[in-house]
């Protein structure tokens, strides 16, 4: 096989379609097969950092967003138990400090907006309901089994894409350590959109919220052009069911949990809380840092590759990146995949590590207690709007 044969792309999510766009624009062919029977309205909203922004106006992707996304005017950060302010960072010089906006965005609205540019290219073919079920590779190329409508199919291509999410077949034929299994992280995200006419005027206004306290925490801003309000409760819990192929999204919560678990909170976060009914719970998994991103004709993308937990904002970024280094890496050797995938995930595998672990960290920040809250505390008061974007440079300023 050649360069002229399609990239097999596992996944259609925000990581898969970025990745054929990605491609598209180097001259090459990929094929995603994505297991979802139509591309539903999933999730809920995505903060977007300038790291992913500058990647996506790149491809034309962005300003399919205008109307959609909001851009917030600052950071706020609040103590939950009594609402005080720890931190404003000011975000209206987002595109001056570091080249590119910071919105946010519904998850269903950004994927619409890659779908869109990926059926404008002839390059990028889409085949859905068809979930991947087994690949081989060689040194000619790949050749990969999925199910579509209940028959085995079969395809080819140059070199296959993992972009399959946290449980990622691909990642599991490609590292089959018995200790490379997703693990709960003991912490559980609720989420919810409420309509912003539900709720009162400062809870409207264009800003990202975070409140922080013990073993949780409280995040919400504006979408699509300020008419929903996309809330995420984060709390630490001893949540068990099923594990393998359970689907978040669609877990339904029983919001009086949530109105007991902040019950030490201020008035208007419980306010916040107790204007939705309507909560899906996503227990939060995570998985051992790998020591390579591929092998042979075969790579990881996004979540495969690196989950990430959503304390620095930075799945769907690093996602995107992962695309447009793979791109790179594949438009400097285009006749040796086994070469590109490798130089893609030397590329990508120090910087991804270093988000995934700092994520990790950030989410413990945020739940401290006791002494080591009140120290937090008085440095978010210290330190001042710059100094603490500054922190954010290194992430945003790719």
């Amino acid at each position: 096989m050649t360069s002229h044969d399609p990239i097999v792309i596992a996944g259609g999510g925000v990581g898969g379609l970025s990745a054929a766009l990605a491609l598209a624009g180097i001259g090459r062919a990929s094929l995603v097969i994505e297991r979802a029977p139509a591309f539903r309205e999933v999730g809920a909203g995505l903060q977007l950092a300038p790291n992913a922004c500058r990647i996506l106006r790149n491809w034309g992707a962005l300003e399919l967003l205008t109307g959609a996304a909001v851009a917030p005017e600052m950071v706020r950060i609040r103590r939950g138990v009594d609402g005080a302010d720890l931190a404003k960072l000011q975000l209206k010089n987002a595109e001056q400090r570091w080249g590119a906006p910071y919105v946010n965005v519904h998850r269903a609205d950004l994927l619409s907006a890659l779908l869109e540019q990926a059926r404008k290219s002839e390059l990028i073919e889409i085949r859905s309901g068809s979930a991947l079920t087994g690949f081989i590779e060689d040194e000619r190329g790949v050749a990969v089994t999925y199910r579509c409508d209940g028959e085995i199919r079969r395809a080819a291509g140059s070199a296959l894409i993992g972009a399959d999410g946290l449980r990622s077949l691909v990642r599991s034929r490609l590292h089959g350590d018995a200790n490379d299994k997703p693990v709960y992280t003991g912490h559980t995200a609720w989420r919810t959109v409420i309509p912003a006419d539900d709720l009162p005027e400062p809870m409207r206004r264009p800003a990202s919220n975070l409140w922080l306290g013990e073993r949780a925490h409280l995040v919400h801003y504006p979408l699509r052009a300020g008419k929903v309000i996309n809330v995420v409760a984060l709390v630490e819990d001893s949540w068990r069911g099923e594990g393998e192929g359970a689907d978040f999204w669609d877990n339904h919560g029983d919001s009086k949990f949530l109105l007991n678990r902040f019950k030490s909170w201020t008035r208007e976060a419980l306010d916040l809380i107790g204007a939705s009914e309507s909560w899906l719970r996503w227990p939060m998994f995570d998985r051992p840092p790998l020591e390579s991103f591929s092998r042979g004709r075969a790579a990881l993308l996004g979540d495969a590759a690196h989950p990430m937990l959503p304390y620095l904002a930075q799945g769907a970024a690093q996602a995107i990146e992962d695309a447009q280094a793979l791109a790179t890496a594949l438009a400097a050797r285009p006749d040796d995949a086994a070469a590109a995938l490798a130089d893609y995930s030397a590329a990508r595998k120090t910087r991804a590590s270093r988000i995934q672990q700092a994520s990790r960290k950030q989410g413990e920040i945020y739940h401290l207690s006791g002494f080591k809250a009140f120290a937090r505390d008085m440095v978010l008061r210290a330190s001042g709007s710059n100094r603490l974007l500054a922190r954010q440079d290194w992430i945003y300023s790719i």
